[in-house]
Formats: structure tokens, C-alpha cells, sequence
């Protein structure tokens, strides 16, 4: 299984899908890959216009992107795919469509016998066993929150320290004590923007310059950089 989990698309002041693209370029490799998109997150963005977007980013690193928005077979177009790419957006209408069009099984068989897939803040979270450390609003309600399960622990993407002076709702990380109030088992990492992690096979790691937070039920909070072996978190029952 080869994942490349991405936090955010984009950072402050940069173009779109600027600072990843090397990461993703090296994640897929050095031949021309052709990559099915899907493009379900897009809200405030057309599908085609999404496509686009991403074409073009990917284009310049040596890659092909088509979306699935264009097949008639929706199941059939990720059976022929050489790798999965998931843009972000917002989660709930994302997991909705994927339910609609039948995709979880038939994309975690694909990823799980082997081609690459590529996902950034909605489409990582959808690597969970569920959506329920999403960020965004439920515009839409999905048949279930049940995501691809391609990790054993929960990502909550962009994460984020901020307490903005007179603020009186919740921060983030309370959000994420309060849902492991309801899932004790669990374990969810906090990937702040401009970091992702790589997974290959039994092998993950955590490329960039921030560290990740660590919460699991009745714990304090861990700050988990670099050189952590994150492997273990591939390895929870």
C-alpha cells in the first residue's frame, strides 16, 4: 500500500498545489502516470474547473490527470487507474458521492493490492476508517461517515494551535478531546498545514517542518516530529 497524505493544498501566499508537488512528483515517480481524480469535494468549484487545477499542477511534475466526473462507469474508471488522487473540499459531500457512485470498496481494493494513492486535507481524511475528525460543516448528509480504511487511526488535517484573542468557542484540539470522549479506542493525529505523511507498505514517515499532534483518550497530548517512528500508528488494533 503506497499513501502520500497531504494536510492542505495550498499554503499562505503561494499558488495552488505549489509546495507538494515535488513530494508528489517523487511519490509517483519518474514515468508518466496516468491518475484518476476525483474531484467530489469541489463546493464552491465546478468538477471540470477542479480538473483543471489539478491537471495542470500535475502536468508539470510529468503526470496525467483525468477526472471521474467524465465516466459513465464510475466503478470501471478506478479499476483502470494507475493511481488515486482525492482533492480537497468539503468531506461530507466528498463521502457522499463516494457512497452514491459504490467507490469505497473498489478504490481500497486498488490501493490495497498496490497503486499509488495521492489525497490532501478531505482526501486524506477519507483514508480513515471514518470522517469524523473532518473540519467542515456537514452540507450534506452522506449515507454513513465509513471512509476507505486504508490507516487504523483518525487525521485531522490543517490542524491548527490557534486561539484567537476573544475567542470564546472551542479550539481545535478541544474538538478533538471532545470526539475522543465518544471514541476512547482511537487515535488521532493533528497534520498541520505544509506537512504529510508518506506510507509505504509497513513504512511511514512524516515529511515537513512542523510536528504532528498525538491524541488519544485519557492522555495528554503529544508533539511527535520528524524522527518519531510513526510506523506504530500503522500497527493499532
Amino acid at each position: 500500500m503506497r499513501l502520500l497524505l497531504i494536510s492542505n493544498s495550498t499554503n499562505a501566499g503561494e499558488p495552488y498545489l505549489d509546495y507538494p508537488k515535488y513530494q508528489i512528483r517523487d511519490f509517483l515517480g519518474k514515468e508518466p502516470v496516468n491518475c484518476l481524480f476525483i474531484p467530489y469535494a469541489g463546493v464552491t468549484i465546478s468538477f471540470d474547473d477542479y480538473e483543471s487545477r489539478v491537471k495542470e499542477r500535475f502536468a508539470e511534475v510529468g503526470h496525467k490527470v483525468s477526472s471521474i466526473h467524465h465516466a459513465k462507469d464510475p466503478v470501471a474508471a478506478v479499476n483502470q487507474a494507475e493511481a488515486i488522487v482525492v482533492g480537497g473540499g468539503n468531506t461530507f459531500q466528498l463521502i457522499k458521492i463516494i457512497h452514491e457512485n459504490g467507490l469505497i470498496e473498489p478504490i481500497r481494493n486498488r490501493v490495497l493490492n498496490g497503486i499509488p494513492f495521492v489525497g490532501w486535507s478531505a482526501g486524506s481524511n477519507v483514508c480513515c476508517p471514518t470522517i469524523r475528525t473532518t473540519n467542515d460543516m456537514p452540507i450534506l448528509e452522506p449515507e454513513s461517515f465509513n471512509a476507505f480504511n486504508l490507516i487504523p487511526f483518525q487525521i485531522n488535517p490543517h490542524y491548527t494551535d490557534l486561539n484567537p484573542p476573544g475567542h470564546a468557542g472551542e479550539t481545535r484540539e478541544d474538538r478533538i478531546l471532545e470526539y475522543l470522549e465518544a471514541n476512547q479506542k482511537d487515535t488521532v493525529l493533528g497534520l498541520r498545514e505544509g506537512c504529510m505523511f508518506v506510507v509505504e507498505n509497513d513504512q511511514m514517515k512524516l515529511i515537513g517542518q512542523r510536528s504532528v499532534r498525538l491524541f488519544r483518550y485519557n492522555e495528554p497530548p503529544e508533539e511527535l516530529d520528524a524522527s518519531h517512528d510513526f510506523c506504530e500508528f500503522l500497527r493499532i488494533s
